[in-house]
């Protein structure tokens, strides 16, 4: 994305004038305009000795667990407020949540209050293929953008190597033929890598003769669906971890007796490659507003939000945090209230849901090619996508404070449009500018959020028990959430269904994976399906994460690149890396 507009200064850290000069700038040359205040400083700010940081040079660190044993920081006369960012369901033309979330924190900085971040971490996948990065965007990013977005603190490459240890551990035991009596026909533990590849989708490994392993069918995974990504980002602790490893179903023998990952034997060597990855990483925004980046399941075929260590850590250390559930409020806000809120005991204060006239156009049938183009007509027949997400976010007893995200194209006819909408059904909005304006472009957001937060305090409902049957907690996201009409099972999934029930899963919450770009299951459809059915085709047992994965319609757990990839953009100039998005 690029920027043309002119705002006021509001103070980046350490820059010498901030660079809205009239030329366009792409992110990552405004990030790079940005010299980052020491990391010491940031930690300050939280109340966080240097004894606390183990430092990735100037501008990282890792936070020592044990900051959560001192006294908490902040005001300790009033309650820890947690604020949600989600966003209508994703377009092409683009929500701004991650942007969204940024800018906002840096509001709350300028007006004074104490906040922390709580963001996931990028996937190489994405930054190398289409979606690009997740640092946000424009004057409202965390930095260093390009550490963060390629190897940050290596925490991606751990998952990836404990994940593949276990992989290569479980292989190695059915080589020997050892007293487990492993099935190489019925070996559920796949191997992942953090990069877009869909030739490894499928493959045939131990090929080469009697040496090199026993031949079996297999595959890859991206690592952000890693079930380790999952039990990281989902654990207590170190101990929870330990557990969660132990417990992980990765087999059957041929008497089709599960294989848990404890009686691989390797959990130990896991976790010391998880050691410094269990750790939050602490980095700044563009003004300074500290953030806590860790964990990065993806929210289409995991949970899709950051580390509970880190949320909780972040509600340590400051008055509000504000973090967010990946894609539209359907996927990861559905996911991080019924997983990690249920689970973890955590609540709301506010959820703020982003919308941007472009992706409403879009959702009303105006082509791509026109979206710059005024056309309130669009926008209003898009209108029911976005009342479909206040009406989902009601289900869990919460309301929501929309966010329009606001692009250089959009009317004030159009904005107005939204505005009416919104308070036709007594929904709280603010329009905000932070894209080009930082946190200054954020405050009318900022100051409805606390408003919102000092008139009302409502505690979360769940949208199901865990203890009730799978097929009927399918039925809950899938009608209530999506507005499917009837749900269709196909016989794998039924025969899947058996498994859970015979080996004791059924009272495990579940993680549908599912399309982002359609509240249905089917890509194509925008705006606000309905009379639809859903088919759910598989389910996978993550013992260790403690979900079921609900596979439906063509998700994948491994992407492909584009036929245009962004790594084909990028390069390094001077020593400067170039093309980065």
């Amino acid at each position: 994305m690029a920027v043309s507009r002119d705002a006021p200064d509001t103070g980046l850290a350490s820059a010498p004038a901030r660079p809205y000069a009239r030329a366009m700038l792409s992110d990552v040359e405004i990030a790079q305009s940005v010299t980052p205040r020491p990391i010491v400083e940031i930690a300050e700010k939280l109340g966080i000795s240097a004894d606390k940081l183990y430092p990735y040079g100037r501008d990282k660190a890792k936070i020592d667990l044990s900051v959560m044993d001192e006294p908490p920081r902040g005001n300790s006369d009033i309650k820890k407020k947690l604020i949600l960012v989600s966003a209508i369901t994703p377009t092409r033309a683009g929500e701004g949540k991650t942007t969204t979330t940024i800018g906002l924190g840096q509001a709350f900085s300028q007006l004074g209050q104490s906040v922390c971040l709580a963001l996931r971490e990028p996937s190489l996948g994405p930054c190398m293929g289409m979606k690009g990065g997740a640092t946000g965007g424009g004057y409202s990013q965390v930095i260093p953008m390009e550490s963060i977005n390629l190897h940050f603190t290596g925490d991606l490459h751990a998952v990836t190597a404990a994940h593949n240890l276990l992989a290569a551990a479980l292989d190695n035991r059915i080589h020997f033929d050892d007293d487990l009596k492993i099935d190489p026909r019925r070996v559920r533990w796949r191997r992942v890598m953090d990069m877009n590849d869909r030739s490894l989708r499928d493959a045939i490994i131990g090929l080469g003769g009697v040496n090199q392993g026993v031949p079996r069918e297999t595959g890859f995974d991206i690592t952000a669906a890693s079930e380790v990504m999952a039990m990281l980002c989902l654990a207590e602790n170190f101990d929870d971890l330990r557990t969660r490893i132990n417990r992980t179903l990765v087999a059957f023998t041929i008497d089709k007796r599960p294989v848990t990952a404890g009686e691989i034997g390797v959990t130990g060597a896991m976790l010391a490659l998880l050691k410094d990855a269990m750790m939050p990483n602490l980095v700044q925004t563009l003004e300074g507003t500290p953030a806590l980046v860790h964990g990065g399941p993806f929210a289409n075929i995991a949970h899709g939000c950051n580390s509970l260590v880190a949320t909780r850590m972040a509600m340590h250390l400051a008055d509000w945090t504000i973090t967010e559930a990946g894609f539209g409020f359907d996927l990861g806000a559905e996911k991080f209230f019924d997983i990690k809120c249920a689970g973890a005991g955590l609540d709301t204060a506010a959820v703020v849901l982003v919308a941007t006239v472009r992706a409403l156009k879009l959702h009303g049938g105006c082509p791509y090619s026109e979206l710059d183009t005024p056309d309130v007509a669009a926008l209003e027949r898009g209108l029911p996508n976005l009342a479909k997400h206040i009406e989902n976010i009601g289900h869990f007893t919460e309301i929501p404070i929309i966010c329009l995200n606001r692009f250089a194209s959009d009317t004030e006819e159009e904005i107005a449009a939204v505005r009416h909408f919104c308070e036709t059904n007594g929904t709280p909005m603010a329009v905000s500018d932070h894209f080009t304006r930082g946190g200054e472009g954020a405050l009318d957001l900022a100051r409805t959020v606390i408003d919102k937060c000092e008139k009302s305090q409502k505690t979360f409902t769940p949208l199901y028990d865990w203890e009730d049957k799978v097929e009927s907690k399918i039925s809950s996201v899938a009608k209530k959430i999506y507005g499917a009409r009837e749900i269709l099972y196909t016989k794998q999934a039924k025969r899947a269904l058996k498994q859970v029930y015979r080996l004791g899963y059924g009272n495990l919450p579940i993680c549908i994976a599912k399309t982002q770009s359609s509240l249905s299951d089917d890509p194509k459809l925008l705006g606000r399906p309905r009379d639809f059915e859903l088919t759910v085709r598989d389910v996978h047992i993550n013992a260790g994460a403690g979900f079921l994965v609900v596979m439906t319609g063509d998700i994948l757990r491994m992407p492909g690149l584009p036929r245009r990839p962004n790594a084909e953009q990028m390069d390094v100039v001077d020593g400067k890396i170039v093309g980065l998005r």
